[in-house]
């Protein structure tokens, strides 16, 4: 028999107890839809604990994070700058760190 290898980050994603995500969210190329995305799941989620804006931070970050060196530059590009549109759109300061290349 064969194990299956189970990638418990994937699931988090798929079935996070905070947040409801869209089908595809991360693999959009436009940073705006991926912030817009992850603001309409935190503000519709009644599971949270954290604000909206926490919320949708955090699942883009855990996504980023747990993709690691295998991300290409060019995703994680788009991916650091739906951090920016998420501040954005909840108006909130932009990040005080500058971002590393």
């Amino acid at each position: 028999m064969v194990k299956e290898k189970r990638k418990w980050s994937g699931e988090v994603t798929a079935h996070s107890d905070a947040l409801d995500l869209e089908r595809d969210v991360f693999k959009s190329s436009d940073p705006k839809k991926i912030a817009a995305s992850l603001k309409r799941s935190a503000r519709a989620s009644k599971r949270r604990k954290a604000d909206p804006f926490r919320s949708a931070m955090s699942m883009l970050t855990f996504y980023i994070n747990r993709a690691g060196k295998n991300l290409p530059a060019g995703r994680k590009k788009t991916l650091e700058a739906a951090k920016d549109e998420l501040r954005s759109q909840f108006k909130r300061p932009s990040s005080q760190r500058p971002r590393q290349k």
